[in-house]
């Protein structure tokens, strides 16, 4: 039964982490549309906020996994 509350908690974390990468891709793309002139700086908040994203969901299912 704990392994399959960890592989829930795992999945959760995966979930969150694709919605929230996802999120930030599709409004650094209006963003740039919007100021093409700024793409450099979007690009580079963009790839900024989507690691701390990646590392938070990795900690996430880090947490998940070994909290048994």
């Amino acid at each position: 039964m704990t392994g399959s509350i960890a592989a829930l908690g795992a999945g959760l974390a995966v979930i969150g982490v694709g919605i929230g990468i996802g999120l930030i891709g599709g409004r650094a793309m209006e963003a740039i549309a919007r100021q093409p002139e700024a793409t450099g700086k979007i690009q580079t908040n963009m790839i900024i906020a989507a690691a701390l994203i990646e590392g938070a969901g990795l900690f996430g299912i880090v947490v998940a996994l070994l909290g048994n």
